[in-house]
């Protein structure tokens, strides 16, 4: 229960802090910029793991789960629970955040720019090298220790930088699933929970070759 509750709360402060940041730029005019939202992911990521590494394995994503369940890293049994507790935090933040400002449209929903293609590229991409990151990075199924930190959360806040105004830079079909439920806009939603899920399983396909 220790693990469900620390991926429920993780996965609440990286969709509130996350898409919480592109909620007040849009708010404040762009005072925080499309870089400054970038580094807000990529730090949030980087304390998460360190504060919840050790408990929960701070995946904080449902493909990273089913991910280290394909390597026999982590158990199956455990795959439903520890997505059910990354569901409910991720959607309790998109519900603060809607509560805070309910005139907000979007709430951080990861929308395709540029249109469908680019973006479903963009995610698998992305994705499997958040993956190949993590999987290689990791002790067991648990993100922990300095060099995880820096280096996961540099991933995400790279990958953010550069595909942010493409796709919105997601890799977690949850991040996705939840601010587009709360403020009801589904466009491209198939991108975001499709894209992550085939480029996590093509990098554990790399992995494994890396790893025969």
């Amino acid at each position: 229960m220790k693990a469900y509750l620390a991926e429920c709360v993780g996965t609440f402060f990286l969709v509130f802090v996350g898409t919480g940041a592109i909620v007040v730029n849009d708010i404040v005019s762009g005072s925080v910029t499309h870089v400054g939202i970038s580094a807000v992911f990529g730090l949030v990521v980087m304390v998460l793991i360190y504060c919840f590494g050790d408990t929960s394995g701070a995946h904080f994503n449902p493909v990273v789960t089913l991910a280290f369940a394909s390597l026999r890293k982590f158990p199956f049994r455990k795959v439903p629970h520890y997505i059910a507790a990354q569901f409910l935090g991720a959607l309790a933040a998109s519900l603060v955040l809607k509560t805070l400002f309910p005139s907000h449209t979007t709430l951080g929903t990861t929308l395709p720019s540029a249109g469908n293609f680019p973006a479903f590229v963009f995610e698998l991409l992305f994705t499997f090298l958040l993956v190949i990151v993590i999987l290689n990075i990791a002790t067991g199924a648990k993100e922990k220790g300095l060099l995880a930190g820096i280096a996961i959360g540099g991933t995400v806040g790279l990958e953010a930088l550069m595909g942010g105004p493409i796709s919105g830079a997601s890799m977690n079909p949850v991040r996705s699933l939840a601010p587009a439920i709360l403020s009801g806009q589904f466009s491209g939603i198939w991108i975001y929970v499709s894209a992550p899920l085939i480029g996590a399983a093509l990098a554990v396909f790399f992995y494994r070759l890396l790893k025969a």
